[in-house]
């Protein structure tokens, strides 16, 4: 057999292998300007809203949303918060036995590919805190950069577990690039003002919350806990489950402080009725 005879034989052989691993994907041109993608990552029904403070008739609604949020921006891309279903579970069917958990009717990674994105092309993973309700696809990222506090990443891998968390979730985020955040500054993602993780602790020891600048539709404050429900505003009222009171209460007023003066949006992440009313990706905000 000459060479020409070999070379064909390789490109029979090839081709069917070709065709049965599919196109390969090639991650989208960065936008011109900041855009926020909201993604549908399930949800939690709260029989008795009694750990967080209220009784059924103090509250408008119970149920709490569980979104996620992609952040592209010219300079890269953010994947804020990772759901409380691992898209592995919801594949088979086998979704985790925790009460109340209602799991998306798609997996983060096809609500990422309608968006036209891939884990891979994540530069940047931060999660508001390590609550299992937040975590549950984190180590779909472990090849990004995590941005997180010291006192958030310890909590995460101590000996023991923190209460309400899933290590499992986000075992692999140990080895993972990672840059520490300061424990009391902000920090710009991209360097321009346009992305800040602002720390916001007593929830969790790190929690964290996110300012969004965007051209069209103005400042948006993504709240990660600080709040669950609208109702915590005006009634000043913290979670049972809160690692410090106090702080969380600090945290608040200000973050308040900071809206005011900005004249950002809040998102409230849990708010079942506003988070119901915002578009979804594919669609996003800019």
């Amino acid at each position: 057999m000459n060479s020409n005879q070999i070379l064909a034989t390789i490109a029979l052989v090839a081709a069917p292998l070709a065709a049965q691993s599919g196109p390969v994907h090639r991650a989208p041109k960065p936008p011109k300007s900041l855009r926020i993608y909201v993604f549908d990552c399930g949800g939690l029904k709260v029989a008795d809203p009694a750990m967080f403070g209220f009784k059924k008739d103090e509250l408008a609604v119970l149920d709490l949303a569980v979104p996620c949020y992609l952040i592209a921006q010219p300079k890269g891309t953010l994947m804020w918060d990772a759901g409380v279903v691992p898209d592995k579970d919801l594949k088979t069917g086998v979704v985790p036995a925790i009460p109340g958990v209602v799991p998306p009717t798609k997996t983060l990674k096809e609500q990422l590919a309608s968006a036209g994105y891939a884990p891979e092309d994540i530069t940047y993973l931060s999660l508001s805190h390590y609550h299992l309700d937040h975590t549950a696809n984190a180590n779909l990222f472990a090849g990004s950069t995590w941005l997180v506090s010291q006192a958030e990443r310890d909590a995460m891998f101590s000996s023991k577990p923190p209460p309400l968390a899933s290590p499992a979730s986000y075992s692999e985020l140990k080895n993972s690039k990672t840059t520490i955040l300061p424990a009391t500054a902000d920090y710009d993602v991209f360097g321009d003002g346009t992305v800040i993780i602002k720390p916001a602790p007593g929830h969790t020891p790190g929690h964290q919350v996110l300012f969004l600048k965007l051209a069209k539709t103005g400042s948006i404050l993504v709240a990660g806990d600080l709040y669950h429900y609208q109702e915590e505003r005006t009634t000043h009222r913290v979670p049972g489950f809160d690692v410090n009171k106090e702080q969380s209460l600090a945290s608040r007023a200000m973050i308040e402080e900071f809206l005011k003066t900005s004249g950002a949006q809040l998102w409230i992440e849990h708010d079942y009725a506003a988070n119901a009313k915002l578009k979804k990706a594919p669609a996003y905000y800019e």
